[in-house]
C-alpha cells in the first residue's frame, strides 16, 4: 500500500478524516468537529486535536454514527482503495431503507399542507391515531 505518512506519527482528526474519504471536503471534517459530531477515544474532538495508531474515532455525519480504528495515519487525501485500508471499520450497519422516514412529496408552487394535509400525513406516519 503506498501511503503517506506523517513522520511524526499523528495527523490532526480533521484533514485524516477528509484524507480516509468520510467527508467530502476537509472543511466539512472541521465542521463535524466543531459541532461536536467527531470523538476520539470517547472525547469530543476539536479540528486541530491530533490521532495516531489504535485510536478510535467516532463521526456522525450524512445521518449516521460510523465508528472507525486507525490502522494508518494519512497526511494527504488518497485513492478510495487505499483509503479504506487505513481503518477498520466498526460501524454498525445502515438502517434498511424500509425504517428510514419518508419525504412527503408536493407539486411545486403547491405551497404549504393544510392543517387537514398535516393530520392525515401524521397518520401515514404513525404519529397520530386514526
Amino acid at each position: 500500500m503506498a501511503e503517506e505518512t506523517t513522520g511524526r506519527g499523528s495527523v490532526r482528526v480533521d484533514s485524516w478524516i477528509w484524507a480516509v474519504r468520510l467527508t467530502k471536503t476537509r472543511s466539512q471534517a472541521a465542521t463535524a468537529c466543531r459541532a461536536g459530531h467527531v470523538k476520539v477515544n470517547g472525547e469530543r474532538a476539536k479540528p486541530a486535536r491530533h490521532i495516531g495508531l489504535g485510536d478510535e474515532v467516532r463521526l456522525f455525519h450524512a445521518g449516521r454514527e460510523r465508528i472507525v480504528e486507525v490502522k494508518a495515519v494519512l497526511a494527504k487525501r488518497v485513492g478510495a482503495p487505499a483509503a479504506a485500508e487505513a481503518y477498520t471499520d466498526n460501524s454498525p450497519p445502515p438502517p434498511p431503507r424500509e425504517h428510514t422516514a419518508l419525504a412527503g412529496v408536493r407539486d411545486r408552487g403547491a405551497g404549504r399542507p393544510t392543517k387537514r394535509e398535516r393530520r392525515e400525513l401524521d397518520q401515514l406516519r404513525g404519529l397520530r391515531p386514526h
